[in-house]
């Protein structure tokens, strides 16, 4: 047989909680939104939710009131050539130190078999490129002396033949003696020729193959060169004189080729780092007058670099400072204004506020005088400082505009303030 199952009182309460926030809500929204052919939408809300300015006449300074950070203007970073042991630690992060001066040495045992191994290759391919050389030359000293012997031989045949001709004459000597001395000199002859002819083409070769083992050489003796200003990178020497800002290395740790050692900043050179909202993105440019407080004085500067890439709608530029400022240290932060353009004397000014976001400064809710009401009104603005819009059309002198946030009633045409 079925069984009625019975709902818990917890159930019960559960539901009659539903229903009610249910039915609030729907009252809530009949009350904050009203529908009318006349005014179109409206919203209820209390005058204590929002912030009201009123417009009014002044002058506008189109400068904005930022804060910098120093930053050297140039640094030199230390990087590991070789890569090693760290061995000695010689001088400490802060230090002023002067170039070539050795900040940090490094071992490296395979770096060192290395170059003894290629020390030793370089010097074995220099022996057989000398024992080339001597060869070559050896060879040339033996064909000068092939031709000393010829040159010998051609005049003693030359000689004998000179005086055996009128033997022969005579009969006193055969014609076999003679016939074998022109032979003779005929074959010492053509080979003086041939001789003469393999010395010419070795000298051409011999040139040549000279000038390629000077220059095999020259290139051995670079490399041995190379390999031991290699050896020499471990210890790692400061490249200009200035301010060791950075130094990240403990004895005994191990920096990968390529690591970086630390910082070396040039001193009495430095530069402010400023954040500007992506607003002003299309309004800074480059040389811009900048006015920078120092030491209670004003030193007017310029904009040396944009960086236009936005992060957290944000972007960066840079200002450099006069050489030899004092009173600056790596990290402070000073208070400047950038001068976006001319001061104006009567401009319609709105104080700034959070309406923006939602309006974009196309329209903004205005108060009608002598009522409760706020009405959707086209605006436009211009430029902008640290607390006025510059007003360009849609307001007057006296309006009271809704400047707090929008984001809860956006959608209304008109408010109704309680």
């Amino acid at each position: 047989m079925d069984k009625k199952i019975e709902r818990s009182t917890t159930q019960k309460y559960v539901k009659k909680f539903a229903v009610a926030a249910l039915a609030l809500t729907v009252a809530a929204a009949a009350y904050g939104f009203v529908n009318n052919d006349n005014s179109g939408r409206s919203q209820n809300i209390a005058l204590t939710s929002l912030t009201i300015s009123t417009v009014k006449q002044g002058a506008f300074k189109d400068a904005l009131s930022l804060r910098g950070q120093v930053v050297p203007k140039t640094s030199i970073y230390l990087d590991s050539i070789a890569g090693g042991q760290v061995e000695e630690r010689l001088v400490e992060q802060g230090e002023y130190v002067e170039q070539g001066q050795p900040l940090v040495r490094l071992s490296n045992t395979s770096l060192q078999l290395d170059v003894m191994s290629r020390e030793a290759q370089v010097t074995e391919q220099l022996n057989f490129l000398r024992n080339t050389q001597m060869n070559m030359e050896t060879n040339r000293l033996n064909l000068r002396r092939d031709l000393l012997e010829i040159d010998l031989q051609i005049s003693h045949l030359s000689r004998k033949l000179k005086q055996t001709e009128p033997l022969v004459s005579k009969g006193v000597v055969a014609q076999d003696t003679l016939d074998a001395l022109k032979q003779d000199l005929s074959y010492y002859q053509a080979r003086k020729e041939l001789t003469l002819e393999r010395q010419k083409q070795e000298n051409s070769i011999r040139e040549v193959q000279v000038a390629q083992l000077a220059d095999s050489a020259k290139m051995l003796e670079k490399n041995l060169q190379f390999a031991r200003d290699n050896l020499d990178n471990l210890l790692v020497k400061a490249p200009v004189a200035g301010y060791l800002s950075e130094l990240d290395v403990e004895i005994g740790e191990s920096k990968n080729r390529g690591a970086r050692l630390g910082q070396i900043d040039i001193p009495n050179e430095y530069k402010l780092v400023v954040r500007l909202d992506e607003f002003y993105l299309n309004q800074v440019q480059r040389d811009m007058a900048v006015m920078v407080e120092l030491e209670g004085s004003i030193v007017e500067a310029k904009v040396s670099k944009i960086d236009s890439r936005v992060q957290q709608s944000q972007f960066q530029i840079e200002v450099d400072l006069p050489t030899n400022t004092k009173g600056v240290k790596r990290g402070q932060s000073i208070d400047v204004e950038l001068m976006l353009g001319d001061n104006k004397n009567n401009a319609l000014l709105l104080s700034r506020g959070a309406f923006f976001t939602n309006s974009g400064g196309n329209w903004a809710y205005v108060l009608e005088q002598g009522s409760d009401k706020a009405v959707r009104r086209d605006i436009r603005l211009g430029k902008k400082n640290q607390d006025y819009f510059e007003v360009l059309a849609g307001l007057q002198v006296g309006d009271k505009v809704v400047t707090s946030s929008y984001s809860n009633f956006d959608k209304a045409d008109q408010l109704k303030i309680n």
